[in-house]
């Protein structure tokens, strides 16, 4: 069972639960059982007013049993409903919150204004890392040491171990604003993260040139079906994100004005533009009438689920079996920059919301800068009368 679990809560389930586990009811949302130290307890949480609390029913044994502490979880509810606050016990009223309590509730209230994706990131940081190593702890006992602690101890995976903190720092945020901890004490601020190697990895043009042949040839042969070889040749002309193009809608696609216009990306609304060969593509693309998107699945109405299996074949065929679908973005950018295309175009046409983003493709620029310079050089010499030292 992992730390947090959704399931009716039985005698069997209640039985099985692990020290540091929590159980909530699929029956009667806020009802739930928990295990800390001792017995497993039940417990009812709720909204009353401004303030959600966790009220305490009573540790599992005589009277208290999944069935007894339902119809209790009822009972207060009811009273609830009927603008009464129910008598808390003096556990409730002394004790302060665990960082597992809190988790859950950050996840309950600040996880919907999360992707699903970044969603599942946080779950997956919190339950692996973050709630074992301090989630019995209150959170307004952890401090600096105990994230130093814990940041040294993911060293050997540098960029998980930063995100980690980065979720960890958000947490606490959202502790201080619902007074779970005290204002400006989060202990996550300034923290020294680990330098990571960006992996970086560009399409060089003869690299381009046999991606391009074995896409034709896969087409051809219809080894491949026409939207993958679609989808992929619109990841190469547009440099947009894989999940921009594999949950691409028709009524986002402005052929007109040579636009998508995406409601949902990852730095929220997105404006891709497209160039005439990129508006080609998706011409020759073939709508269908019981189909929203553009790039469609096997299953009627939805879009391609898995670009991944596909790609894996298509990239060993062409000898690149290093290149994930997201260097195809990165190849569009390094091409911009060879095209002598500024860092703000490009973060303009790639969708960066930060200018930090772009500059890893700061490099890149070097050689169109070297090419102006000479040029200017020339220029300036021709101007001045200076003899050229060039063999002809």
């Amino acid at each position: 069972m992992s730390r947090t679990a959704h399931a009716r809560i039985t005698k069997g389930v209640v039985d099985r639960l692990g020290k540091g586990q929590i159980v909530r009811d699929t029956d009667l949302i806020g009802f739930g059982v928990r295990r800390q130290n001792g017995a497993p307890c039940y417990y009812l949480q709720k909204r009353i007013g401004r303030s959600f609390r966790w009220i305490t029913i009573g540790a599992h044994g005589a009277p208290w049993t999944p069935d007894t502490a339902r119809k209790e979880a009822y009972r207060l509810l009811g009273q609830i409903a009927g603008g009464e606050e129910p008598r808390l016990k003096r556990k409730d009223l002394t004790d302060k919150p665990t960082l597992q309590e809190v988790a859950e509730r950050f996840l309950d209230e600040y996880g919907v204004s999360l992707k699903p994706a970044s969603y599942e990131k946080y779950r997956f940081l919190l339950d692996r890392y973050i709630i074992p190593e301090f989630g019995d702890r209150l959170i307004e006992r952890i401090e600096r040491p105990d994230v130093l602690r814990l940041h040294t101890g993911m060293a050997k995976r540098k960029s998980l171990a930063n995100y980690a903190v980065a979720v960890l720092s958000k947490l606490m945020s959202w502790a201080e604003e619902h007074n779970l901890r005290p204002p400006q004490s989060n202990p996550c601020f300034h923290l020294k993260k680990y330098r990571e190697n960006k992996r970086q990895r560009y399409l060089s043009t003869e690299e381009f040139a046999r991606l391009g042949t074995v896409l034709d040839r896969v087409q051809l042969l219809d080894t491949e079906k026409f939207y993958i070889t679609s989808a992929i040749r619109l990841l190469l002309l547009t440099g947009a994100r894989v999940g921009e193009i594999i949950t691409l809608q028709w009524r986002h696609v402005d052929l007109e004005r040579h636009l998508l216009l995406l409601p949902d990306s990852k730095t929220g609304q997105k404006v891709i533009r497209l160039n005439a060969r990129a508006a080609a593509i998706l011409r020759e693309i073939p709508r269908m009438p019981d189909n929203p998107h553009v790039i469609i699945g096997r299953r009627p109405g939805a879009c391609l689920v898995n670009l991944q299996k596909p790609w894996r074949r298509i990239r060993a065929e062409a000898d690149l079996c290093d290149v994930r679908l997201h260097d195809l973005r990165h190849s569009f950018a390094s091409v911009a920059a060879a095209s002598r295309g500024s860092l703000p175009m490009i973060g303009k046409l790639l969708g960066h919301s930060h200018t930090r983003t772009t500059a890893r493709y700061a490099h890149l620029s070097d050689d169109p800068v070297d090419g102006l310079n000479n040029s200017v050089g020339e220029r300036i010499a021709a101007a001045i009368g200076m003899v050229s030292d060039r063999k002809e």
